[in-house]
């Protein structure tokens, strides 16, 4: 969709392209999938270009009407398939040396990227939406039923009205506002973990990432321990294997001959610092290997999230296809 022709009713194509944006961040926090995201936001567009005639700008607003397609496309699509998770929640952590089978992909939500989640907005805008794209966020709304998800997501992230959000979910003005109260206690009583906010321009953050690339490209186990938290947690989508402890995962980390050799390079994903980390190919050409996202909790480390296999989607996250050795 790249044309400005009218479509009949006012609204030009372009018009209507103006909010895949926004579309892409309300229903990659639906679904928490990146190809279900571009699905549902392509046919969000399609439906909409399909029965744009029929859209009367006195009744509501573009916005309202685009993200009330975006809803029934969404609790469709999420009608067949399983809540997506992070590994913590699928079993109890695992030993270092099995990590099992890998699973369906479709089991894990996926990273997205801040520029796609937040496009040219400005900054403020930005450490606002943060919050609402981290990982543990995104984990935490997928527990909702997927109408709760949506008004919750409406009212609470987007700001629309509890008239507009009743006409996008085709409930109520009473009915939204008790699904949202119930939506809001299941969050209150199931709260994604707390993590720092990310500042860009904060020194601490900034020292602390780049001396976690050092110690991670030299395998130093210490100086890798002591930029964690006790606690910390690392997990490997799409498999199910998790682990915890500073220590443990500090000597797992630095002395496995695979990652050898490996470069990170940084990268922002979901509002969180994170790094495209690099293999050394047959011929030693570093190619993608997986997406790393660090949240970090108190100025240190409190979790590391490697979705491997996603090699592919390095473009997407503004990195490189290679480094140089």
């Amino acid at each position: 969709m790249s044309t400005t022709s009218d479509t009949g009713s006012g609204v030009t194509i372009d018009d209507l392209e103006r909010h895949r944006g926004p579309l892409t961040g309300y229903c990659y926090r639906m679904l928490g999938g990146a190809a279900d995201t571009d699905d549902a936001v392509q046919e969000t567009l399609i439906r909409g270009l399909r029965i744009v005639s029929s859209y009367d700008p006195e009744r509501a607003r573009l916005s309202t009407w685009l993200h009330r397609i975006a809803t029934n496309v969404c609790i469709d699509m999420l009608r067949a398939t399983q809540r997506r998770a992070l590994a913590m929640d699928l079993g109890p952590s695992s030993d270092f040396s099995n990590l099992g089978a890998p699973l369906s992909p479709d089991r894990f939500v996926e990273p997205m990227s801040d520029s796609r989640l937040f496009g040219v907005s400005d900054p403020a805008e930005r450490v606002v939406g943060r919050e609402s794209v981290r990982l543990a966020f995104i984990v935490a709304l997928q527990r909702l039923a997927p109408r709760q998800r949506a008004v919750l997501l409406l009212r609470d992230v987007l700001g629309f009205s509890a008239q507009e959000s009743a006409e996008i979910l085709e409930r109520s003005t009473a009915s939204v506002n008790s699904a949202l109260q119930r939506a809001r206690a299941r969050l209150a009583a199931d709260p994604p973990a707390r993590t720092d906010e990310i500042d860009p321009e904060n020194a601490s953050q900034r020292e602390l990432l780049e001396r976690y690339v050092v110690a991670f490209e030299s395998h130093d186990v210490d100086l890798l321990t002591s930029l964690l938290r006790e606690d910390v947690m690392t997990s490997m989508p799409p498999f199910a294997w998790w682990v915890s402890g500073a220590e443990r995962i500090a000597v797992a980390m630095t002395s496995s001959d695979a990652c050898k050799n490996d470069r990170l390079l940084p990268t922002a994903i979901n509002g969180s610092p994170g790094f495209g980390q690099y293999r050394p190919d047959d011929r030693g050409r570093l190619r993608p290997f997986a997406i790393t996202l660090l949240e970090l909790r108190d100025n240190r480390v409190s979790h590391i999230c490697t979705f491997l296999g996603s090699g592919a989607r390095f473009a997407e996250f503004g990195l490189p296809d290679h480094l140089d050795s």
